[in-house]
C-alpha cells in the first residue's frame, strides 16, 4: 500500500497538474470534498470541481511548501498554486496570460488506501485582487 505522504504528493502533483483521470485511483467512490462554497460528492463531481480550475488557468504549478503531514488517517500540507489566467473571470481586469499565484492548505482522511474526505483553504481573496476583481 502506498504511504498516505506519498498519496498526498500525488493529488497535489498529478491531480493538481490537470491530470483528472487518477481521481479514480487516489479518491474512493464515496469521496466528499468541502471546498469553502460548498460540498461536492463522489468522483465525479470532484473531477467537475477540479476542472474548473483549468478553464481559468494554463501551466499550473503547485509545490508543497510544509508537509505533508500525517497524524493516523490524516494528511494536511501547505501549498502554493501558480498558473497563467486564461481569462473569463467575471469582473477581472487581468490580461489572458498574467501569471498569478495564491497559498492554500489541504486536509484530507484517508480510508482503504485512498482519500474518502477533502477539506480545503486558500487565500482566494488574494488571488481575486491579483486578477483585478478586487482593487489592491
Amino acid at each position: 500500500m502506498i504511504a498516505i505522504a506519498d498519496l498526498y504528493r500525488r493529488w497535489l502533483g498529478e491531480l493538481w497538474q490537470g491530470d483528472l483521470k487518477v481521481l479514480h485511483e487516489l479518491c474512493a467512490p464515496d469521496f466528499i470534498g468541502h471546498w469553502p462554497d460548498r460540498d461536492v460528492r463522489g468522483v465525479q463531481e470532484a473531477a467537475e470541481q477540479i476542472g474548473r480550475t483549468f478553464t481559468l488557468f494554463d501551466k499550473v504549478a503547485t509545490t508543497i511548501e510544509v508537509g505533508p503531514l500525517v497524524d493516523g488517517d490524516l494528511v494536511s500540507a501547505h501549498w502554493t498554486f501558480a498558473g497563467d489566467y486564461r481569462g473569463g473571470l467575471p469582473g477581472a481586469t487581468a490580461a489572458p496570460g498574467t501569471r498569478v499565484s495564491f497559498t492554500g492548505m489541504d486536509m484530507l482522511r484517508v480510508t482503504d488506501g485512498r482519500f474518502k474526505e477533502y477539506w480545503v483553504v486558500s487565500d482566494a481573496l488574494g488571488l481575486m485582487t491579483r486578477l483585478g476583481v478586487f482593487p489592491s
